[in-house]
């Protein structure tokens, strides 16, 4: 009877351990690294535009697939237009548009879930200042780097500021978003005008 019990109990650890298996915390989607930090989706482990983790990467206006040389009201093109959630949308989601496969721009909630999640950690990796993010669920995780903003022609706050797209409208009607920001003290989703270059992160189901 003992040996029956033991030898069940052998069974169900190497279950458990195959399933873990078959869920690896890193991998590739579409030729694009991810982290899997135990949440309700994977995380890229670079920004779009980006050739490794701690790169800047492109900037998009909200709701906008390419880069641009100015940012402005005038030449976004979803300035006051009434669009919902763009997440997996190739016309308005530069995560999809650029990256193909799964790959998407989060929610709002997800970035919500990545702030309540997981400890966040300032500090510099590859020369650029930025956040350890990690989770708090497997201890995995992704280093999101400041990358600053763009207004017109100008780069700002490089180094010193995050400015991360969500795929959610914002509060302000047809002339905002969701936007992850941060610096060395805080980490906030905040409603951002759509018309300024931002980095996007994507995450893929």
């Amino acid at each position: 009877m003992k040996k029956s019990i033991i030898i069940a109990t052998v069974a169900s650890v190497l279950l458990a351990v195959a399933g873990k298996a078959q869920t690896p915390a890193s991998g590739k989607i579409a030729g694009h690294g991810y982290v899997d930090l135990g949440l309700s989706v994977k995380w890229a482990t670079c920004n779009v535009g980006a050739s490794s983790p701690s790169d800047y990467g492109n900037y998009y206006a909200w709701g906008e697939t390419t880069t641009k040389s100015e940012y402005t009201k005038e030449n976004c093109k979803t300035w006051e237009k009434s669009i919902g959630n763009i997440s997996g949308n190739s016309n308005y989601d530069a995560a999809r548009a650029n990256w193909g496969g799964s790959w998407r721009t989060p929610t709002n909630a997800e970035m919500e879930e990545l702030i309540d999640k997981c400890t966040w950690t300032w500090t510099s990796q590859g020369g650029h200042n930025g956040y350890k993010v990690t989770s708090k669920t497997n201890g995995n995780s992704i280093f999101l780097p400041a990358a600053g903003s763009r207004l017109g022609s100008s780069f700002d706050d490089i180094g010193e500021i995050g400015n991360y797209w969500s795929s959610t409208f914002g509060r302000l009607g047809m002339q905002s978003a969701y936007c992850l920001e941060f610096d060395i003290d805080c980490y906030i989703m905040y409603d951002y005008v759509r018309s300024l270059g931002c980095s996007v992160r994507p995450v893929s189901d």
